[in-house]
């Protein structure tokens, strides 16, 4: 679903990254789903030791019902990572609840699934 977690200010919490919904890899009342193991690659690949910025959703609340921060994440260089996971194929655009970039993120996979890249390439 999108999720990581992050160092804070000395404390490990977790991640949600709003907008964005990836193949499931770790829940126990799930099958590892399709491309998974790639979505977490990637996710790894843009943050994985990294600085990042995380900024809320004021149109979300601060923490889902499991207690994990809701966020944007944004690299030091300004990349977008949630809009990036959408426009490589690697998540979905999370449409269940709205956010500001919810048009974008669409536009996002709908092109993704119309070049056939990344889980909608090896998932059809």
């Amino acid at each position: 679903m999108g999720t990581f977690k992050a160092n804070i200010r000395g404390n490990i919490e977790p991640i949600r990254m709003v907008g964005i919904d990836t193949p499931e890899s770790v829940d126990p009342r799930k099958p590892v789903q399709c491309f998974s193991k790639e979505t977490t690659n990637k996710l790894s690949s843009f943050i994985s030791g990294k600085y990042v910025r995380l900024k809320d959703d004021k149109t979300q609340g601060n923490r889902d019902k499991y207690g994990r921060l809701l966020r944007f994440v944004y690299l030091d260089n300004g990349t977008f990572v949630n809009a990036e996971m959408v426009k490589q194929g690697y998540a979905f655009s999370y449409k269940q609840f709205p956010h500001p970039y919810l048009n974008q993120f669409n536009s996002y996979e709908k092109s993704a699934r119309e070049q056939n890249i990344g889980l909608w390439d090896s998932c059809n």
